[in-house]
């Protein structure tokens, strides 16, 4: 069985509040090692007598519930707010337990207990994170009756270091909270674009369906009249009086009618995924050959110039790819905008790699009609828009949509040349739509 390589791989679902816990881990990571080096150093630095036993035993069960927490990040259970409310009032805990045995009140990293009560209001609900910030300023409080009292060997200068260290602590806890809000706002920032990008592409397949709808509607309305104009078609065939270049248009009339009765009979087929296996393989050169030749079918007035080539240039054979329906008719949409835009000058170029299967296959369309502004190129794929009077501007909107869903994209700019026009690129990853293997097929 072909896998359809046509259908996007959805993304791992996020697991909610991994993200909260893994910067609150950060943050007792960075207290721990600050806590402990300047335990390392209070004597030499501010000539202060620090108790190592409580102090190191105090920061190693610290530790060992850091590293608890980093093998938890593995697990792939949602982190709920009562287990941030949890880690974060632990916290709080070991630090005011660190800080009580290192002079209290008297100790100039205190400060350190900002940066948790900023990420409480941040990660939490406001009556936890107002919780937070209670016990913070109970345990600061406490810390003026059950603390340790410290041994100073210059009291003048440790003073003065005292100072320092205050204003080090300080510092050092105004980037902790400046940088954990802006990661976090840009995280949030993200998540609303995220959610915008969402509700729009929701929006957009709301029109694809309300338009799919239509569709049906008119393709049965359609048959009717198409049927009519085939009768008298068929009936002017054989009036002998018609001169030749009359006759040859009612051919022409009459292929369009059986080019439309194609299209509305496959309708339905055409609508929605086609299963994989019905999709035609070909190589790339080919099956762009075959499709500008039916669209020059649909449109014998254009003349376009079609040019395939490998990126290297090489005449290298092109590699077999799955051909959806949706794909063609999107391209084809492309292909009419550029004839409407200038049926006398349109070019086709597609270029790819086959020998790097990363490299996207690229199809540029160009014409030379008047072009568009910037503000309409971009609403392409957004809304329905048309430069032409008599346009609805369909066929843009759904070539956009077809091509986004088969993982590729639409780009649109002006011609760089200076002689007007409009290019149209296409990008699509030619790794997923490549032909398998037949080796993968018997594994699958």
């Amino acid at each position: 069985m072909h896998q359809n390589p046509l259908q996007t791989p959805l993304p791992p679902p996020q697991i909610a509040g991994h993200d909260e816990l893994r910067r609150l881990q950060w943050l007792r990571d960075f207290a721990i090692a600050a806590l402990a080096l300047v335990t390392l150093l209070a004597r030499p630095l501010f000539h202060t007598l620090v108790p190592w036993l409580p102090a190191f035993s105090l920061l190693a069960a610290w530790t060992l519930i850091s590293i608890v927490t980093w093998v938890r990040l593995r697990h792939p259970a949602t982190v709920t707010q009562r287990e941030l409310l949890l880690h974060i009032g632990f916290d709080l805990l070991m630090l005011t337990a660190l800080l009580a045995v290192s002079g209290g009140p008297a100790n100039p990293l205190t400060a350190i207990y900002l940066p948790h009560i900023a990420v409480a209001a941040i990660m939490l609900p406001a009556a936890q994170a107002w919780l937070i910030a209670l016990l913070g300023v109970a345990a600061y409080s406490l810390l003026w009756k059950f603390s340790l009292a410290l041994t100073v060997e210059d009291v003048d200068r440790a003073m003065q270091m005292h100072l320092t260290g205050m204003w080090l602590t300080f510092a050092a806890s105004a980037l902790l909270i400046a940088g954990f809000i802006s990661r976090i706002t840009l995280a949030l920032r993200q998540r609303e674009q995220q959610l915008a990008t969402a509700r729009e592409q929701v929006l957009r397949d709301e029109r694809i369906v309300a338009l799919g709808n239509l569709a049906a509607g008119a393709a049965h309305e359609l048959g009717t009249p198409l049927a009519t104009m085939a009768v008298i078609a068929g009936e002017l065939t054989h009036e002998t009086q018609l001169p030749a270049e009359v006759r040859t248009d009612i051919q022409l009339l009459q292929q369009q009618i059986a080019a439309c009765k194609r299209i509305i009979s496959s309708l339905a087929a055409r609508a929605g995924v086609e299963r994989s296996e019905s999709a035609n393989i070909l190589p790339i050169d080919r099956w762009l050959e075959q499709l500008v030749t039916r669209w020059r079918a649909m449109r014998p007035q254009v003349a376009p110039h079609l040019q395939l080539l490998a990126a290297d240039g090489s005449d290298a054979s092109a590699p077999r790819i799955l051909i959806e329906t949706t794909l063609e008719q999107a391209l084809l949409n492309l292909f009419n905008n550029a004839a409407d835009a200038s049926p006398e000058d349109v070019s086709i170029q597609a270029r790819w790699d086959g020998d790097d299967a990363a490299q996207p296959l690229q199809i540029d369309i160009l014409d030379r009609g008047p072009g568009m502004d910037q503000q309409l190129l971009t609403q392409a794929g957004k809304n329905f828009f048309s430069t032409r009077r008599e346009g609805m501007g369909i066929g843009l909107f759904l070539a956009h949509a077809a091509l986004e869903r088969h993982g590729g994209s639409i780009q649109m700019m002006p011609r760089d040349d200076g002689l007007g026009g409009t290019l149209t690129r296409v990008r699509l990853p030619l790794q997923g739509m490549m032909e398998h293997d037949e080796s993968d097929e018997c594994h699958e």
